[in-house]
């Protein structure tokens, strides 16, 4: 690699701060829509989404894009952090990452794909991805305050 080119490219922490970044504000954006979607469902009263038999969908699409407006921002703030944490050690930051975005894809879409295909009142079997998806995320959370609280005990 040249010189040049060497100089010019940004560090693993830069990557990953804007691949949190990246990634967090366009899942954001998608579930943001979502949201509007849903509301605008119940504006317009469409019954495959209010009718009493729909209520396990209905239910499910809105954990869906709760949960998924809530990692994207998570996402966000771990980019942000990683800034902040230049002592965490690599590895753990990079499954910390892996887990950030693993969880932004299984619980949402687990909530989703349950609330898409509904038997009765219960969700459809895609709701089996949230709990996978849930262990992600405290993974994350995890790795994350404790890389914060060793930053802490640093300075």
């Amino acid at each position: 690699m040249s010189k040049a080119k060497a100089a010019s490219s940004p560090t693993s922490e830069q990557d990953l701060c804007a691949r949190h970044m990246g990634i967090g504000w366009c899942a954001l954006l998608i579930f943001l829509s979502m949201g509007l979607f849903l509301e605008s469902l119940h504006g317009f009263k469409a019954g495959f989404y209010l009718d009493v038999s729909s209520e396990a969908r209905r239910t499910m699409w809105t954990l869906s894009h709760a949960h998924g407006a809530l990692i994207s921002v998570v996402n966000i703030v771990f980019g942000i952090s990683t800034k902040f944490l230049p002592a965490w050690p690599s590895a753990s930051q990079t499954l910390a990452s892996r887990c950030f975005i693993g969880a932004l894809v299984l619980l949402p879409l687990g909530f989703f794909l349950g609330g898409f295909f509904t038997h009765g009142g219960d969700p459809g079997i895609g709701v089996f991805l949230v709990p996978p998806g849930g262990l992600l995320f405290i993974a994350a959370v995890f790795l994350t305050a404790r890389a914060a609280r060793a930053q802490s005990k640093l300075g």
